[in-house]
C-alpha cells in the first residue's frame, strides 16, 4: 500500500503543540536534571555512562524512551520553568537574501515530477522560495523572471536576484530598479524580542499567533491576503509554453473551481505569449485554467500552457504557517540566579520538557507555578562547615530505615543542601535488579527526616528547629524558594506525575552565579 504522512499533518501537529502550551488548562515546563551522569572512572549506576562527562567530546548516551526511563528522568530532575506565550515559536529553515542568488518562486505544484528548478527538490518547503533580509523582514518570492518555452527560448531557472527587498507595502512588488524580474510579497518583520530569544543561523522565527493577532502590521498582511475579502487570490500565471499562431493580446478569464480571476496576455508578432499579468485574483481556486475563448472548430497546432499559481489557503499572507511550512517549534527558557529554586551551585546533564506535573502530596491537581523545585531540601545546622560534593551519595539513619540520596546542590550561604533519589540508590548493584545480600537493607526508598542523626559522609545534621521559607543572612532576609518544616522540605511536584515529551542528554554543565543558561529546544513534527 502506497501511503504518506503529509506536510500538512506535520504543520497541524506543530500548531496543536503551540496551542496546547498556550492553553491555560495545561502547564508545560522546561526542566534540567541529572547532576551525576557518570565519569570514566566512577560510574554511579542506572541511567548513567562512563563516557558521559564534562568534556564537550564526551559521548552522552542516546535517551531511552520507555516507561522505566521516563520515571527515572522525573526522579533525577532538578527544577523546571514554565513555558508561556513569549517562550514558544514556530520556526522555518532560514534562507537569507544575498545578491546574485537565484531563488525559486512559490509554486503549489512542486513534486517528484516537477522539481523546483534551483533547489531541485520535490517539496515546496525544501525549496528557497522565501527570504529574510538584513533588517529581519521576511518575503515570499512570487516570481523570479522564469518561463518555459517562448518561441524557442526558455529561462526555467529564473534570474539572479539583484535588489534586496525592503518594502513593507501590502501588495507584491519589485524590490528595486535593476530589472531582475523578481516580484516579492512582504509577510512580516521579526520582532526585536524574538530576535533576542529565538534568532539563529539556521531558522527564521514566526509570529506566535498569526491567525488571531491584533498587531496592526500582521492583521494588515493577513487581511490583505484574504481573498474572501479582496477577491485577490491568484497573483501569478506561469508561462510553461507560450504557444504560437492563434493567440492575440487581451484579457481572459481564469476558469476552474473558483471565480473572478482574470489575466492579461501579451503576444509577439509570431503569436507567442510573452507575458501574463494577473489583473484580478478572484477567490476559491484550487486549480485554474486560462480560457482563451477558442471555438470548438479552431485548430491549435502549437498550444500554449499557462499555469495559474494557487496560493495556500485564501491567499498569500493569510496563513504564514502553511505558506512557509512551519512544522518545527522552538522552545526557549532561561535559568538564572533569580530564585533559590534554580540553585547555581549545581550541575546538569539533561534537558527536558514535562507536561502537567501535579502538586506534591496531591492527587490530580496540576502544578501551575512559574517555576518549581523537584528536589528534596535539608537545612543543615549552624555547626556544619563542610563542602558537600555535587553528585555524591549521602545517607541518614531514620526511624523508617536508611535514607539515601544524591547531592544536587549545596548553598554555603544558607546551608541548604538539595538532593534527589533515584533507583540506582536502591538497586543492590546500582544498575539493575540482580539479587545480593543487601537488598533488604537498600531496596525501599526512605525520605530524609527531621532528626539530628548524622548525614554521612558529610558529617552534618538537620537544623530541626528551622521552619519557614526565609532565613536571615546578616541583615537581609533570603527566600529559600521552598517551605521547610523541622529543617526539611519536600519537592514542589509529585515526581511520579507529568508527561515527559522531550529529553536531551548533554555533556555535564556546571552552573555558576555569573552565568545564565539559555535553553533552546527544537521540536520537529
Amino acid at each position: 500500500m502506497a501511503a504518506i504522512v503529509t506536510d500538512q499533518f506535520r504543520i497541524a501537529n506543530a500548531n496543536n503543540f503551540v496551542d496546547s502550551v498556550l492553553d491555560t488548562n495545561n502547564s508545560y515546563y522546561v526542566f534540567l536534571g541529572l547532576s551525576n551522569p557518570g565519569t570514566p572512572t566512577s560510574p554511579v549506576g542506572f541511567g548513567r555512562s562512563t563516557t558521559w562527562g564534562t568534556d564537550t567530546n564526551s559521548s552522552p548516551p542516546s535517551p531511552i524512551d520507555n516507561l522505566q526511563y521516563l520515571s527515572h528522568y522525573r526522579n533525577t530532575s532538578l527544577f523546571g520553568k514554565r513555558l508561556n506565550s513569549s517562550n514558544v515559536r514556530r520556526i522555518v529553515r532560514k534562507v537569507s537574501w544575498t545578491s546574485n542568488t537565484r531563488y525559486d518562486m512559490y509554486r503549489h505544484d512542486y513534486s517528484v515530477h516537477n522539481l523546483s528548478p534551483n533547489a531541485q527538490t520535490a517539496r515546496l518547503y525544501d525549496s528557497n522560495y522565501y527570504v529574510v533580509n538584513s533588517d529581519f523582514k521576511v518575503y515570499i518570492c512570487l516570481y523570479n523572471g522564469s518561463h518555459g518555452d517562448i518561441g524557442g527560448s526558455s529561462n526555467v531557472n529564473g534570474n539572479t536576484s539583484q535588489d534586496e527587498p525592503t518594502f513593507t507595502d501590502l501588495e507584491p512588488s519589485t524590490a528595486g530598479t535593476s530589472g531582475d524580474g523578481y516580484i516579492w510579497k512582504y509577510l512580516f518583520t521579526i520582532s526585536p524580542s524574538d530576535i533576542v530569544k529565538f534568532d539563529s543561523t539556521e531558522y527564521i522565527v514566526l509570529p506566535t499567533d498569526w491567525t488571531t493577532s491584533s498587531d496592526f502590521q500582521i492583521q494588515s498582511v493577513r487581511d490583505s491576503g484574504d481573498s474572501t475579502l479582496n477577491n485577490n487570490q491568484i497573483k501569478t500565471v506561469y508561462i510553461e509554453d507560450g504557444g504560437s499562431g492563434v493567440y492575440t493580446a487581451g484579457t481572459f478569464d481564469i476558469k476552474g473551481d473558483g471565480s473572478g480571476a482574470k489575466v492579461n496576455i501579451e503576444v509577439n508578432s509570431s503569436g507567442n505569449i510573452t507575458k501574463a499579468t494577473v489583473v484580478s485574483g478572484g477567490s476559491g481556486y484550487t486549480f485554474g485554467i486560462v480560457d482563451f475563448g477558442h471555438a470548438v472548430t479552431d485548430t491549435i497546432s502549437d498550444p500554449a500552457k499557462l499555469i495559474p499559481i494557487i496560493p495556500p489557503s485564501r491567499g498569500h499572507g493569510y496563513d504564514v504557517y502553511t505558506e512557509l511550512g512551519a512544522d518545527k517549534v522552538l522552545v526557549y527558557s532561561r535559568f538564572d540566579d533569580s530564585t533559590k529554586d534554580f540553585p547555581t551551585d549545581t550541575k546538569f546533564a539533561q534537558v527536558g520538557i514535562i507536561k502537567n506535573p501535579e502538586k506534591y502530596n496531591s492527587t490530580g491537581i496540576v502544578f501551575t507555578g512559574n517555576q518549581y523545585s523537584s528536589l528534596g531540601s535539608i537545612k543543615l545546622d549552624s555547626t556544619f562547615s563542610g563542602s558537600p560534593t555535587v553528585g555524591a551519595a549521602i545517607t541518614q539513619s531514620t526511624d523508617n530505615g536508611t535514607a539515601r540520596g544524591y547531592i544536587a546542590s549545596y548553598d554555603t550561604e544558607t546551608r541548604v543542601l538539595k538532593y534527589y533519589q533515584d533507583r540506582s540508590l536502591n538497586f543492590a548493584n546500582t544498575l539493575d535488579q540482580t539479587d545480593r545480600n543487601d537488598v533488604t537493607a537498600k531496596a525501599n526508598v526512605v525520605s530524609f527526616a527531621s532528626t539530628t542523626n548524622t548525614i554521612t559522609p558529610i558529617s552534618g545534621s538537620v537544623d530541626i528547629n528551622f521552619s519557614g521559607i526565609t532565613t536571615t543572612i546578616g541583615s537581609k532576609q533570603v527566600s529559600l524558594g521552598v517551605t521547610f518544616s523541622g529543617g526539611v522540605s519536600d519537592p514542589e511536584i509529585n515526581k511520579n506525575t507529568g508527561d515527559i515529551i522531550y529529553i536531551d542528554n548533554r555533556s555535564l554543565v556546571t552552573r555558576d552565579s555569573r552565568q545564565k543558561e539559555d535553553i533552546k529546544i527544537i521540536l520537529e513534527f
